[in-house]
């Protein structure tokens, strides 16, 4: 079942990878992004984690950090490295792999395509992954839904469900979270749970 959500959801970016790109790439996502972006030492290096068309990989190049992005999608990683002027590598978030290499991980609206047994899985691979003092940002669209909407598989959260889920992480402290409306035209009723998380020693 969870490998069935996410090839649905990989099939659905490959169909419209050109539409999702234009929705996407000139949106002004840069308060959250800044929020981010001041936590984290300069030149850090930092994972965009399911980089879509590549709008905050771009940015991230432009302030000088030292930036890896990765997506799932073989025709995101080819739009997201000529818009973002760096190589997208395909990967899944399964294959997450490496050890205390990151200041920050981006998993900006991302990760919410798992089903909620694998996200368990990808959030300690996450952990694994960043530096003592790293920086992870995620977001989720906000309630308790979990399953197939318009094309793609998404696992909602409230701060409630949210807070269960991280009991299992005890490295991860929440140091912001917030709620805010979809920055796309026309799609502002819909709500988003922003989360800025630390990795500390335990």
């Amino acid at each position: 079942m969870i490998q069935e959500a996410v090839l649905k959801t990989l099939d659905y970016y490959a169909d419209n990878a050109d539409e999702f790109a234009t929705q996407t790439q000139k949106v002004d996502f840069s308060e959250i992004r800044n929020k981010f972006i001041e936590k984290l030492p300069a030149k850090g290096v930092v994972l965009d984690f399911g980089c879509g068309a590549g709008r905050d990989t771009k940015a991230f190049v432009e302030v000088g950090l030292m930036v890896e992005a990765w997506d799932g999608s073989p025709e995101l990683c080819s739009i997201a490295s000529r818009y973002a002027g760096i190589q997208v590598k395909h990967h899944l978030f399964n294959e997450l792999s490496e050890r205390e290499k990151y200041d920050g991980i981006w998993a900006c609206a991302s990760i919410l395509h798992l089903p909620l047994a694998e996200l368990k899985d990808v959030l300690r691979r996450i952990v694994v992954a960043l530096k003592c003092g790293g920086i992870f940002y995620t977001s989720f669209k906000y309630g308790n839904f979990e399953g197939q909407r318009n094309g793609r598989y998404f696992t909602d959260m409230t701060a409630e469900s949210l807070a269960a889920l991280l009991e299992e992480y005890n490295e991860l402290e929440i140091i912001d979270e917030w709620q805010t409306g979809d920055v796309r035209v026309g799609r502002e009723n819909e709500q988003w749970l922003n989360i800025i998380m630390r990795k500390n020693n335990i």
